[in-house]
């Protein structure tokens, strides 16, 4: 007797497809079947993407793991497919006391993820004409995701394939089961639902009801209880998943600022690229000495491309090189020109800023340059003055 396997509409990939098709044509061996089995279930499990929200002035480590943290779980419960992880920075309008600007947010993001594959920025809401709320951020994001799944490569506004934005997982079509976008907090989010007038009793439930909440928590407290004390909350809570992070990292955005401001080492606790940044930017009122630049040049060069095009927007398309070293975002940008006073260089090029040549290095070598503030300069000449006084 011979069983009918049945599958789901439309969720069997073209890749699985073949493999069943050498499978009941005898070409591969037991172990091999096996193998395409197991391979082709976890194909078939339920796709879920993370999204977090907030200010992320400046986003640390601890941001980044959280979804590293999430993904681990739901991959060894086996339960979900993780397709993909988004970073909404919150409005300027929010007004959170040390609050960065929007574009150098967006732009630290995009440096704290550049090693990333599935972790991603979207600067939707940074973008937008006011603060949105919370539950309006993960309603946007879902229904394009839905219209790009159902739309055969347009996004959700109408938007070509040659014009998505980079936040929007890879492969969504591969399957044309819908993909369910999670919120990823931490406690302190859970524990905001019950301060009265904070969240609006609406948005709670429509967030938990209709999406789902993934919360990392800390050893030792218990989140469950605030489950228990929200009505809203119980009744959703098999929507709502409690993650335990058993490596304690304390280490806020708050705690850097407050370092940063003090004149303290912040080193480690930041990835170097996004501490580079803040030093140039001089953000959190941070007062280097001077600024060493060319660290990673080609992702220096996309945050100041990222912040010129988006305080001067105009719709010009971008040219192929700068397309290549930055990743699309969610609104057009125009081409970047560097001024001949950037203080930014490159690898590779051959003059500093006065016009002198620069050794010629190997492949893989980066140039350091440091730039001297106008004082330096100043107090430098005055030194020089003196002691060609003394030798006098």
């Amino acid at each position: 007797m011979i069983a009918k396997i049945s599958w789901p509409n439309n969720t069997i990939t073209s890749k699985g497809h073949r493999l069943w098709t050498r499978i009941f044509r005898g070409r591969l061996k037991p172990r091999t079947i096996m193998s395409a089995f197991i391979e082709e279930t976890k194909s078939l499990l339920p796709r879920i993407a993370f999204i977090a929200c907030g200010c992320f002035s400046p986003p640390t480590p601890m941001h980044m793991r959280m979804f590293e943290i999430a993904k681990d779980h739901f991959e060894m419960q086996g339960s979900h497919k993780v397709v993909g992880g988004i970073i909404s920075p919150t409005h300027d309008s929010y007004g959170k006391k040390g609050l960065a600007s929007g574009l150098d947010r967006c732009a630290m993001v995009k440096l704290a993820t550049h090693t990333s594959s599935w972790i991603r920025l979207s600067d939707w809401e940074v973008h937008q004409n006011q603060w949105m709320r919370t539950q309006a951020v993960l309603q946007h994001h879902q229904n394009f995701i839905n219209n790009h799944i159902n739309s055969n490569g347009a996004g959700g506004d109408g938007e070509t394939n040659n014009h998505l934005p980079n936040w929007l997982p890879r492969e969504l079509q591969e399957r044309k089961d819908p993909v369910r976008l999670k919120l990823l907090c931490g406690a302190d989010l859970l524990e905001s639902f019950a301060v009265p007038g904070l969240w609006e009793e609406s948005d709670i439930e429509d967030i938990v009801a209709n999406h789902g909440l993934v919360v990392i928590t800390r050893a030792g407290s218990n989140p469950g209880k605030f489950i228990f004390d929200s009505d809203i909350l119980t009744k959703y809570q098999s929507n709502i998943t409690l993650i335990t992070n058993w490596v304690p990292n304390e280490v806020s955005s708050t705690l850097i600022r407050r370092l940063l401001g003090r004149g303290q080492s912040v080193k480690y606790l930041l990835d170097d690229l996004v501490l580079e940044y803040i030093k140039r930017q001089r953000l959190f009122n941070i007062k280097p000495k001077y600024i060493t630049v060319a660290v990673r040049p080609n992702h220096f060069l996309f945050n100041n491309a990222y912040t010129d095009n988006n305080k001067n927007a105009s719709g010009y398309p971008l040219g192929d090189q700068l397309e290549q070293d930055m990743d699309e975002s969610d609104s057009p940008r125009p081409l970047t020109q560097h001024s001949a006073t950037s203080r930014v260089f490159c690898c590779g090029e051959s003059t500093t800023p006065r016009g002198t040549k620069l050794p010629r290095l190997g492949p893989g070598q980066a140039v350091q340059v440091i730039t001297m503030q106008a004082d330096e300069k100043e107090e430098s000449q005055a030194k020089k003055q003196k002691i060609a006084q003394v030798q006098v």
